[in-house]
């Protein structure tokens, strides 16, 4: 029996079995990228960061036809997103049975969608894995944003809006944001956007068209040399080793300098699935993969019980 299934993005299932043998939790068998469990979810936040999509209710449902498959799905529900692993072309022939689903790429600053959204994929031509409830709103947990191609210096922005799209907040208009690691600038340029005040601080030269922002400052110097001081948001992108960044993090929230953090913990070489627990266990905080994320987990904070990344 199925009771709970987990969704890696690709290169990252090694990540993902970590995360489920820390958490107790077994696997099955995979499905493509989708780990199959025989246990519930784990009820501890930041169980599995590694997780792009965690479907906790899944269900196997006999497919003997096409149009079995279909009627099942839509007697649980109306919004069902395909996960396209195997048997593809009956798998489409299933879904293009179902009502449309058209999502539209976010435009940042926005709320991720509300509207209910439940996920399936065929294990065999004639049998079907289908979740009413997941964690993530998204279709096979990866937000499409209507990208600029022009403005930033870099694609990072795109993970930094993922990143405040799953908490559901952003820098408002006047805000203070410190932006460690900054250059070549794309998160300060996103930041810029909303209108914050922004200070990035590298010691490398920043894209000048971001430099020469009427709301951004620059300072040439270390991040890891700064005192803390108060500022609104405390973001970093810095490239350093998770325990550094840690140590860092740690420094900030006992000034009680920072009102919100968001950070990328990077990791170089093999997962520091240790330093990335740490993150885990501090309260109120969220670590999770995005899907526009490399070799990387986010660290948000603070993101109360009730509002959890997705």
């Amino acid at each position: 029996m199925i009771r709970s299934a987990y969704l890696a993005a690709e290169g990252f299932e090694a990540e993902l079995a970590e995360d489920l043998r820390r958490a107790g939790r077994r696997i099955g068998g995979w499905h493509g990228p989708l780990a199959l469990s025989p246990d519930p979810v784990p009820e501890a936040p930041n169980a599995t960061p590694w997780a792009l999509d965690v479907w906790d209710a899944p269900r196997d449902i006999p497919a003997p036809s096409i149009k079995a498959a279909a009627d099942a799905l839509r007697a649980i529900q109306r919004n069902w997103a395909l996960l396209d692993v195997a048997h593809h072309r009956r798998a489409a022939l299933i879904r293009d049975a179902l009502p449309v689903l058209r999502p539209k790429p976010l435009a940042f600053p926005q709320l991720p969608p509300s509207s209910h959204l439940g996920a399936w994929t065929l294990l065999a031509p004639d049998r079907l894995l289908a979740s009413p409830t997941k964690s993530s709103p998204f279709v096979n947990g990866a937000p499409a944003f209507v990208e600029d191609r022009e403005g930033p210096p870099s694609r990072a922005y795109l993970k930094l809006w993922e990143a405040l799209t799953r908490i559901g907040r952003w820098p408002a208009p006047g805000e203070s944001c410190l932006d460690l690691g900054a250059v070549p600038g794309g998160w300060s340029w996103a930041l810029a956007q909303l209108g914050a005040k922004v200070t990035a601080v590298d010691k490398a030269e920043m894209d000048p068209r971001v430099a020469a922002l009427p709301n951004v400052a620059v300072r040439r110097e270390s991040a890891f040399g700064l005192d803390p001081f108060p500022v609104d948001w405390l973001f970093s992108d810095v490239i350093c080793y998770p325990a550094r960044l840690l140590g860092l993090v740690r420094r900030w929230m006992e000034a009680g300098a920072a009102r919100n953090i968001c950070v990328t913990i990077k990791f170089q070489g093999e997962t520091d699935h240790e330093t990335a627990a740490a993150f885990a266990a501090i309260p109120d905080g969220a670590v999770f993969h995005g899907a526009h994320n490399k070799h990387e987990l986010m660290f948000a904070w603070p993101v109360g019980a009730a509002d959890p990344p997705r």
